[in-house]
């Protein structure tokens, strides 16, 4: 049995294919974590991935009965049974905070993402999980343009439900360096304008010095952070954004460019903080 910390993001701990529970640094209690991509299939590849065997390509057939089955054992082991005893997790932090799909790749890029947040939903609201929580998606928003994903953020949104839009560089170098993806910054912004007008959208982003082959990136670079800064000026121009959320690395990555990574620390993502704020957002920031 393994203490949960906000270390141990192990998807294996409690023994399910689909289920994983963390204690989540941003969230501040317990996420329970919903993983489609068990294949560790990613259409992007970030250099501070700490999924282990990483393979670019999409999420597997989704068994759904199996997934209904896991998350609502899960959540019954939660709500009523000794899950917080074994786990040794400390009274502070015995609560739901929140139902994240996020996994070991791009949630969105499994088939019939719809039907599967039909069925998230389902299974958690028979819960009755005490409130506040929350719904969460963690994507890199790359495949926003699919109308089944747009059909399953609509409904993610009338539960309330919040993505968390992957932004770790606003120049086409940085994202192509840091990502390993091809979406160019006209795109990335594109896709952003979508999310916030389909669902709640936090930008969530990795601050990080990277020495790649070709030079320095990551918005520890002043240059990065400029772009940054442009590209969310002209996002919250056409729609409304309910916040950022900063963080650098808790854990090691394990992808080949690990050695290469520099790891902000709180004054440099607090000093960034003010820089974003000043544009009138709301950031979160997180070691």
């Amino acid at each position: 049995m393994s203490r949960l910390t906000v270390k141990n993001h192990d998807r294996d701990v409690a023994g399910y294919r689909y289920i994983y529970p963390v204690i989540s640094r941003r969230s501040g209690g317990l996420s329970i974590g919903i993983n489609f991509n068990t294949n560790n299939a990613c259409n992007w590849r970030c250099v501070y991935c700490q999924v282990p065997d990483l393979s670019i390509g999409a999420a597997p057939q989704l068994d759904f009965e199996l997934l209904a089955t896991e998350l609502a054992d899960f959540l019954q082991d939660v709500l009523h049974g000794n899950f917080y005893q074994r786990f040794e997790i400390e009274p502070v932090r015995q609560m739901i905070k929140d139902v994240a799909i996020s996994g070991n790749g791009e949630p969105t890029s499994v088939h019939n993402f719809a039907k599967a947040i039909a069925l998230i939903t389902q299974i958690v609201e028979r819960a009755n999980i005490p409130d506040p929580f929350q719904y969460v998606l963690i994507t890199n928003g790359s495949l926003i343009h699919k109308a089944d994903v747009q059909a399953g953020l609509r409904l993610f949104n009338q539960y309330n439900g919040q993505l968390w839009y992957k932004l770790d560089s606003a120049t086409d170098f940085g994202r192509e360096q840091v990502n390993h993806a091809g979406l160019s910054s006209h795109k990335q912004l594109e896709n952003l304008i979508s999310s916030a007008k389909l669902c709640a959208t936090w930008i969530q982003t990795c601050v990080l010095g990277f020495a790649s082959a070709k030079g320095n990136v990551g918005l520890l670079e002043e240059q990065e952070q400029d772009a940054y800064l442009v590209l969310l000026t002209q996002a919250i121009q056409q729609v409304p954004l309910q916040g950022v959320m900063l963080y650098s690395l808790a854990r090691l990555s394990l992808q080949p460019e690990a050695d290469r990574i520099t790891t902000a620390n709180l004054e440099q993502l607090n000093d960034f903080a003010e820089r974003i704020r000043k544009l009138g957002l709301s950031v979160k920031v997180s070691l």
